[in-house]
C-alpha cells in the first residue's frame, strides 16, 4: 500500500507531457469545447424529457447523464436493444445504472446515456431509443 501511495505522488508521464500542450492552447478552444458539450447536454436532455415516461436531470458538469426510463430491468433492455432491436439495420448502446449506486435494487430501471455525438448523429441515437423504449417487451407503462 505505502509504494501505490508513494507512486501516486504526482501525474502519470503523459498527464504531465498533456499538460505542456494545454498550457499553449488558447483560451478560445476550450470555450468552443464547452460550448459544444453544453449544446449537446442541452439537446440530449429536452429529447429525453420529452419520451413517454423517462426523465433526465440536466447534468452540470458531465458528458453523461443517468436517466431513469420505463422498463422492469434497465439491464435486460441494453441487451435487448444490442442484440434485438434495429431501425434500418442500427440501433443505440446505453449502459445500465445499477452499477452505479451502491444500495442493492437502487438503479434498476436507470440507464447512463453519454452525449459524446455531434448533435445529428445524437439525434438519430435517441430516436432509435426512443422507438426501442415503445417497443420493448418489458415496458412499465
Amino acid at each position: 500500500a505505502m509504494k501505490y501511495a508513494q507512486a501516486r505522488l504526482c501525474p502519470p508521464i503523459y498527464g504531465q507531457i498533456a499538460s505542456i500542450g494545454a498550457l499553449d492552447t488558447p483560451q478560445e478552444y476550450f470555450d468552443s469545447v464547452r460550448e459544444e458539450y453544453i449544446r449537446r447536454r442541452n439537446y440530449t436532455v429536452e429529447a429525453l424529457n420529452k419520451m413517454e415516461g423517462v426523465f433526465s436531470p440536466m447534468p452540470m458538469g458531465a458528458f453523461y447523464t443517468v436517466v431513469e426510463i420505463p422498463v422492469d430491468d434497465a439491464e435486460s433492455f441494453a441487451k435487448w436493444m444490442l442484440t434485438e432491436f434495429r431501425i434500418d439495420g442500427e440501433t443505440t448502446m446505453v449502459t445500465p445504472a445499477a452499477s452505479f449506486y451502491k444500495t442493492p435494487g437502487v438503479g434498476k430501471n436507470h440507464i447512463r446515456v453519454a452525449y459524446v455525438l455531434e448533435v445529428p448523429e445524437l439525434k438519430k441515437a435517441l430516436h432509435i431509443l426512443e422507438e426501442g423504449l415503445k417497443a420493448y417487451p418489458g415496458r412499465t407503462i
